[in-house]
């Protein structure tokens, strides 16, 4: 979350956007950026599990960061378009990529009303616009903008663990698993677990494909610094914890 914060800013300086596509070292329980989560999740529970736990900066609900990808887009707003059009920008690179490991995708149409930051997870109903596959949620999406520039966040996953969700929950706290519907997984669609790799060069290629063939690796070196400045806004407890 630093590094994808890092990269937001270095947007707004720069004028520079970046596509990225990374996995998680460790299990890792990651809360929506206006998520309600003290006194429904049992952090006793989750480090029991050897879990951890971090507040996103975009918004949405909970994931479990596990057997899944996650992307991250970062883009100046000066030219950028309304949230709705990047959305579909977006979207169009990642079924590209999707089509290039042979995974058909199409967009979740409107529902009577969008999901608010609640305990439910957040692959249990696809929002207006989101990539489902054979009716399922296949990818989660949250847009955040500040400071002159966007960061969209998107978990891809690769098996569901997500039913797990409800373990980590406080007693008594609602997390509507009785008609939580069985999410999509690029296992299921394609018989097997793609890597981060795999998914990654698919998406990269898509990235060329579409948007700038002449696009290149930005070496981790450039923003360690940057990304090393946001670490303590996100170990902090006072911000994991705020609501």
């Amino acid at each position: 979350m630093a590094r994808d914060s890092a990269l937001q800013a270095r947007a707004a300086r720069t004028g520079e956007t970046v596509f990225s596509i990374y996995s998680w070292t460790r299990p890792t329980l990651s809360f929506g950026r206006h998520q309600p989560v003290t006194g429904l999740y049992d952090i006793e529970k989750i480090r029991s599990a050897n879990v951890d736990v971090v507040r996103r900066p975009t918004g949405g609900r909970a994931i479990l960061h596990d057997h899944e990808v996650t992307y991250s887009v970062t883009a100046p707003l000066k030219d950028a378009a309304p949230l709705r059009e990047t959305y579909s920008r977006i979207n169009r690179i990642l079924i590209e990529g999707f089509s290039r490991l042979g995974v058909q995708v199409d967009l979740a149409s409107p529902q009577d009303r969008a999901a608010g930051p609640s305990m439910r997870p957040c692959f249990e109903t696809p929002s207006e616009g989101e990539l489902i596959a054979r009716g399922s949620k296949l990818v989660g999406s949250a847009q955040w903008r500040d400071q002159g520039a966007l960061l969209q966040h998107g978990s891809i996953l690769v098996e569901d663990d997500q039913s797990s969700l409800p373990a980590f929950a406080t007693a008594g706290a609602d997390t509507g698993t009785e008609s939580i519907p069985q999410p999509a997984t690029l296992r299921a669609l394609l018989g097997r677990s793609p890597d981060v790799a795999e998914v990654g060069s698919a998406m990269f290629d898509a990235v060329r494909s579409l948007e700038d063939e002449d696009a290149s690796e930005l070496a981790e070196d450039d923003i360690r610094d940057e990304t090393m400045s946001h670490i303590p806004h996100f170990l902090d407890e006072g911000w994991t914890w705020r609501r």
